[in-house]
């Protein structure tokens, strides 16, 4: 055995003993702990930011930002858990006198056990080692593994070390978090196939994601991984809309195009329109926008790599014209925007062209009729997001085309850009395949945590053996659906 797989082993046999503690102790303790977290990491200081500077390439007032974001994360879920929202407590009370007998069933979510994760490369806080799927996992109860990212690893253990105090201070076992760094393919599937694993939170490119899909669902025991995997995240350009402000619409199109060097998960990379006078004011005005553009620094030379790799591969396909590209030339790891276009006959019959491209490239689908734009979006893969820029007229007249878009996303926007992703209850972060593994889950928001839950129901259980949250009195003052009615007055039997 080498040392990777002895310290793996010793590591999970501590998750597994945090994981049984971890189920003893009060959802207030829980809701402390999460709260000593976000503590920790505000008081991180400018060591934080200029490691994250130094390892991503990212701007200070974007990594200020996120600082933020992460610690909203985790209060933001410890307030989830402190009232009940990822509990789904329910109440059928008995009814001793229906024939047969009606007995009482009690319903709540427990933790699925310890959850490996994977962050990513372009959000070193928010989704990384102490981002979302870290945050949702530990406010389900579970223990969490966190696989360092190669890309920002001083960054992530610098996060690590935060959670670790946090760990500490608020009484918690010690394996109730860990952090290790895998070298090899491997030594990373290595975590995701040990029994003692139970689910995976993963951010990152389909061909990572879907690897550890494979390998979870080749186990013995079969267990489930949350992938975000990436998008292309369409922009519709609807008809009156379009006549109405083709050329403010194409410069909010720009910025929403090149912000972050293009290294969003809902950055918009399609735009599908009917050809005409409108949209060739728009393409004139995107490509004096483009042209402008400065090239900037990406997160690393391999992404930098991958990204003009990805994008010659595209704009060497059959009927694809290259519109504009940054005028001022790219320097070795920084990434030019470039938008190309090619009609929809040829969109429809090349799959290549939904390939992602991680940076700021956008491909404009010309379509030559309202016919033709139902069946570009017809043949879009899942995503996370699709944009309709349109009237209420438009909206009125496509309402079949609305309805085969939101069978292809995950967050349908109406004139708005998808590169911005609020943190709040209602926010679905995920979508159809290929731009998750399961489109019923998100990875953003309260509902993030019930990923890393199961249903559990208890019938004829004595009341103070219940849970917190379907004990009579209701202690935690949380609403529950009792006989059918939400509620949070205590049950009297």
């Amino acid at each position: 055995m080498s040392i990777f797989q002895e310290n793996l082993e010793s590591t999970l046999q501590k998750a597994q003993e945090a994981f049984v503690t971890i189920n003893t102790f009060s959802i207030a303790k829980r809701v402390a702990f999460m709260r000593a977290v976000a503590d920790e990491i505000e008081a991180l200081g400018p060591e934080l930011i200029d490691t994250a500077r130094r390892e991503s390439n990212l701007p200070e007032a974007r990594l200020t930002g996120e600082k933020g974001r992460t610690i909203f994360q985790w209060r933001s879920y410890a307030e989830a858990v402190e009232k009940g929202y990822s509990l789904d407590a329910s109440i059928d009370t008995a009814n001793p006198t229906r024939t047969p007998p009606k007995p009482d069933i009690r319903k709540t979510n427990v933790a699925l056990g310890p959850a490996a994760v994977f962050g990513a490369s372009n959000f070193p806080f928010a989704f990384s080692t102490a981002g979302g799927d870290t945050a949702s996992a530990i406010a389900a109860g579970c223990p969490v593994i966190v696989k360092a990212h190669p890309g920002h690893p001083e960054t992530s253990q610098l996060m690590a070390d935060a959670i670790t105090r946090g760990v500490e201070k608020s009484g918690f076992p010690k394996g109730t978090f860990s952090h290790i760094f895998c070298e090899t393919n491997e030594e990373a599937q290595a975590l995701v196939s040990h029994p003692v694993i139970k689910a995976v939170g993963f951010t990152g490119s389909n061909r990572g994601g879907l690897a550890l899909v494979e390998i979870a669902s080749k186990r013995h025991e079969p267990i489930p991984v949350f992938a975000e995997m990436g998008s292309i995240n369409p922009v519709f350009l609807l008809p009156e809309k379009l006549n109405a402000a083709a050329s403010e619409l194409a410069k909010q199109y720009a910025g929403s195009l090149t912000l972050g060097v293009g290294q969003f998960c809902t950055n918009p990379g399609l735009v599908i329109s009917e050809e005409g006078a409108a949209l060739d004011q728009f393409i004139d005005t995107l490509e004096e926008e483009i042209v402008k553009a400065l090239p900037a620094p990406m997160l690393n030379s391999g992404i930098a790599k991958g990204y003009k790799l990805s994008r010659e591969k595209v704009v060497g396909q059959a009927g694809v014209n290259v519109l504009a590209t940054a005028a001022t030339q790219a320097e070795d790891g920084f990434g030019d925007a470039t938008v190309a276009t090619v009609s929809a006959v040829d969109f429809l019959i090349n799959d290549t062209l939904q390939a992602e491209v991680f940076g700021p490239f956008a491909l404009i689908i010309k379509c030559r009729n309202a016919d033709e734009v139902l069946q570009a979006a017809s043949k879009v893969h899942g995503q996370l997001t699709a944009t309709l820029l349109a009237t209420t007229g438009d909206i009125a007249q496509c309402q079949e085309l609305v309805a085969v878009i939101q069978n292809k996303c995950g967050r349908i926007i109406f004139n708005n850009f998808p590169t911005g992703v609020e943190v709040c209850k209602s926010m679905h972060h995920g979508g159809p395949f290929p731009s998750s593994s399961n489109s019923q889950y998100t990875s953003v928001g309260a509902d993030a945590i019930k990923r890393f839950t199961r249903p559990l129901s208890f019938q004829n259980w004595p009341d103070e053996f219940l849970p917190e949250e379907l004990k009579n009195a209701n202690p935690l003052g949380i609403w529950r659906n009792v006989d059918n009615e939400l509620s949070k007055e205590a049950v009297s039997v």
